[in-house]
């Protein structure tokens, strides 16, 4: 799935720093749309590498998505817990401008709405929780 991302990441104390990041995604699957999207905060651990330098993170919050994002637009919840840990890598550009390459491994957990009351979300096997995410863009250094 295509997608964005956005973060602030504040100054860091003994190379660790807050990061606080959101991210979305717009794609389609079984014939219904989804757009899931994330807010996340957590720590950030960077060490440089000469000119580069490289980071770990891990990160926690909250996931939403449309309503009918289930096979045929089916009903499904709309909020989930969500973490990400990952890592990436920056190369400079510029003085303040660098490029990233961002990856890692999140979990969020979304169920389906029965087609029956009384509502009360059930699970479909293998419908996925693990997911990789991959992305890549420029980073403005303050």
């Amino acid at each position: 799935m295509n997608g964005w991302d956005a973060s602030i990441a504040f100054p860091a104390w003994r190379s660790l720093r807050f990061k606080i990041e959101t991210y979305g995604y717009l794609g389609s699957n079984l014939n219904a749309p989804q757009h899931p999207y994330f807010m996340m905060a957590g720590g950030q651990y960077g060490r440089r590498f000469g000119r580069e330098s490289a980071f770990v993170e891990a990160l926690v919050g909250e996931g939403g998505i449309n309503a009918n994002w289930g096979a045929n637009a089916t009903p499904g919840e709309t909020a989930s817990f969500a973490t990400l840990l990952g890592g990436g890598f920056d190369t400079p550009l510029t003085r303040r401008l660098a490029f990233r390459i961002d990856g890692g491994y999140q979990w969020s957990h979304y169920y389906l709405a029965p087609p029956t009351l009384p509502n009360i979300p059930y699970r479909i096997p293998g419908l996925p929780n693990n997911f990789a995410r991959l992305s890549t863009g420029c980073v403005w250094h303050f």
